[in-house]
């Protein structure tokens, strides 16, 4: 299993804070995923995911939340707590 750094995200509208994540990567390891890619690697636990805070250099592990009726998404997990700082990162180059 591969522990694997998530430096940037895909939205399909960047400005929008609460669209949907549709790709993460990594560009200086030139890999960028889909989503559903991503949740098929976690939920089969070939890799695990995480962030780094850039100021506090603090990891982050990334998670499968599947709400009721709705796609399941990815989404951080630090402390205890779920939280979205996913949606604040910096989109993927093309």
């Amino acid at each position: 299993m591969a522990d694997v750094l998530v430096t940037c995200i895909t939205k399909p509208h960047p400005t929008s804070p609460h669209e949907h994540i549709t790709e993460l990567g990594n560009p200086r390891e030139n890999w960028k995923w889909s989503r559903e890619r991503v949740i098929a690697s976690i939920e089969a636990k070939t890799n695990t995911f995480y962030t780094r805070d850039p100021r506090t250099g603090k990891r982050a592990d990334i998670g499968v939340v599947r709400p009721q009726g709705r796609p399941a998404y990815v989404r951080t997990y630090a402390d205890g707590v779920w939280n979205d700082n996913l949606l604040a990162m910096d989109q993927c180059p093309l």
